[in-house]
């Protein structure tokens, strides 16, 4: 079994990299293009706010730390939120939160709709099981 770690923390970033790594050569390409950055706040560690992005502009999902330069939406959501929608897939969730005004976003909001609406590859599936299977 995998040994858990804390969502976002330096050792779950590093084994993610390593599961998306060794799934680079079999991931289906992205059958949407999103530019988006993700401001979490309220990280129970650090510095208490965390930069990351999605881009699949290249064909393939970049899920990674940092901010793009020119993004197509801005999110800002806060830490278990983050979790629930990105690690546990829940767009519920994250849909419900944005309605009682927890979700902040700057931008093509149609962009999140549209990239929460892709049907998801076998391959996707997997990371995502083995993304779950990582956090603690």
């Amino acid at each position: 079994m995998a040994t858990r770690q804390a969502f976002l923390s330096d050792e779950w970033v590093a084994a993610a990299r390593a599961i998306y790594a060794r799934h680079a050569d079999s991931a289906a390409p992205a059958t949407t293009s999103v530019r988006i950055n993700l401001v979490i706040e309220d990280v129970p560690f650090g510095e208490g706010t965390m930069l990351a992005h999605i881009d699949t502009s290249t064909g393939f999902a970049d899920i990674d730390l940092g901010h793009l330069a020119d993004p197509e939406l801005t999110v800002h959501l806060d830490y278990q939120l983050a979790r629930t929608v990105l690690v546990e897939g829940d767009a519920q969730a994250g849909f419900e939160a944005f309605m009682a005004g927890r979700v902040r976003m700057e931008g093509d909001v149609t962009k999140l709709l549209t990239f929460q609406q892709a049907t998801p590859s076998p391959s996707q599936i997997a990371i995502a099981g083995e993304i779950r299977a990582i956090t603690g």
